[in-house]
């Protein structure tokens, strides 16, 4: 009897046991992720890069320690032992020591002749290229004055949150001082206010901008394509409309291209227009729409960008005041034409497509180029640089022999294998 009632009981739970398994299997968010279509070209440019943002935080540091008096008569530097302790945090995994030799063009180890101990300095080249990304930015202070007004335009509040802008400042060319040098220098635009939080400000727009002046950068896409002679798109669907470029073999499906079709006329309120308070997006229509504007916001972002390229999770931090509901990374993934989103070095980037062309800035400027010199640099590595005791195949060898300028094969194995672990 009670093995009868057992065995009812048993088949009774069976269909629920299944269909929760098939819940399960739903497509998590990693797996999005790891499914997505990869563009060689993004891949290889972050390859390049994971080192260069490590190179640009050892440097940060060593800046940092800058004093008038060290900025007259020796470079800044740092205790390399003091490097070595925050090798964690700045995801070195074999010390700072070794990272700092496989760039001797850019940083210079040396016994300090008071300290008793080894310091790291950057090199002459590495300061000179610092100076011209400096002295450009300085230059286009009125562009990142703009920038500033388009992002808090942006907002639903007209304010951001200043923890946020610190975020993306490198980003947005903003000048290291731009509290004192950007804001407290247009008091006619910008104010700082408490925020909610304590020891937390924001930062505010005080005065109206004309909409007029607030045109998003997707419009002289629409209005170049609205001049071509052989353009044979509808000019109202080319109205609401973004350019794509997706990844080398990337397969579109008929009804992958008829949902882009649809999307693409779909009409949506820009980022620079009011937004409603209420009631768009409890429909299917206006959820779409939503989701459209959303797009139209980071792509936008995007633009006032230097290098059109931000980390997700940087830019996740404006979801809440651009009024954007959704899950951003989603987003980029779901619109493989428009962003291409890279996982290299344990972050997630997101690119602008269309504002790269075999991995260079279609359009580039003054700071992306100084930027890109430090990249050249890193490219570099120990190539050109004299090494002692490496092998000659000439025999005969005079008093300075052992000296042979070589590419260090070793460190380039030693930075695959690092990539490697990183990956």
């Amino acid at each position: 009897m009670a093995t009868a009632t057992i065995k009812r009981l048993t088949a009774t739970l069976k269909p629920t046991i299944t269909s929760a398994t098939i819940i399960r299997r739903k497509t998590t968010s990693a797996e999005y992720v790891a499914s997505r279509a990869r563009d060689p070209t993004f891949e290889k440019l972050m390859d390049k890069y994971r080192n260069l943002l490590k190179v640009i935080s050892i440097q940060d540091l060593i800046l940092a320690t800058a004093t008038p008096a060290s900025e007259s008569n020796n470079p800044p530097s740092v205790p390399l032992g003091f490097l070595n302790r925050l090798s964690q945090k700045l995801h070195l995994n074999r010390g700072a020591t070794a990272f700092l030799r496989k760039y001797p063009h850019i940083f210079h180890i040396f016994n300090h002749p008071t300290k008793f101990e080894p310091f790291c300095t950057l090199q002459l080249a590495a300061l000179e290229i610092f100076d011209h990304e400096s002295q450009a930015i300085n230059a286009s202070i009125p562009l990142v004055v703009d920038r500033l007004v388009r992002l808090l335009s942006i907002s639903l509040t007209k304010t951001l949150p200043l923890r946020a802008i610190f975020k993306v400042w490198k980003e947005l060319g903003l000048p290291d001082d731009f509290e004192s040098s950007v804001i407290a220098k247009n008091p006619n635009l910008f104010a700082l206010d408490d925020g909610n939080e304590p020891n937390t400000h924001v930062l505010k727009l005080v005065s109206e901008v004309d909409k007029s002046s607030l045109i998003a950068s997707v419009e002289d896409w629409r209005l170049t394509e609205c001049c071509r002679e052989d353009c044979d798109v509808d000019r109202t669907v080319i109205r609401y409309s973004f350019k794509h470029n997706y990844p080398p073999g990337m397969r579109l499906r008929k009804s992958f291209k008829a949902k882009v079709k649809e999307w693409q006329s779909l009409p949506y309120i820009g980022p620079y227009e009011e937004m409603p308070i209420e009631g768009t997006r409890r429909s299917k229509f206006g959820m779409k729409k939503m989701e459209k504007r959303a797009a139209g916001i980071v792509h936008e972002f995007l633009s006032l960008t230097v290098e059109k390229m931000v980390e997700v999770e940087k830019i996740s931090q404006f979801r809440k005041w651009f009024g954007i509901d959704l899950n951003i990374r989603d987003l980029f993934l779901d619109h493989p034409g428009m962003f291409y989103l890279s996982t290299k070095g344990k972050r997630h980037t997101v690119f602008l497509r269309e504002a790269y062309e075999r991995g260079c800035l279609i359009q580039p400027n003054p700071v992306y180029e100084a930027r890109r010199n430090l990249l050249n640099l890193v490219n570099v590595g120990r190539r050109g640089m004299l090494r002692r005791n490496a092998k000659l195949k000439n025999v005969g060898q005079s008093e300075g022999d052992g000296l042979e300028e070589v590419e260090n094969y070793e460190d380039e194995e030693l930075e695959e294998a690092e990539s490697n672990e990183e990956d």
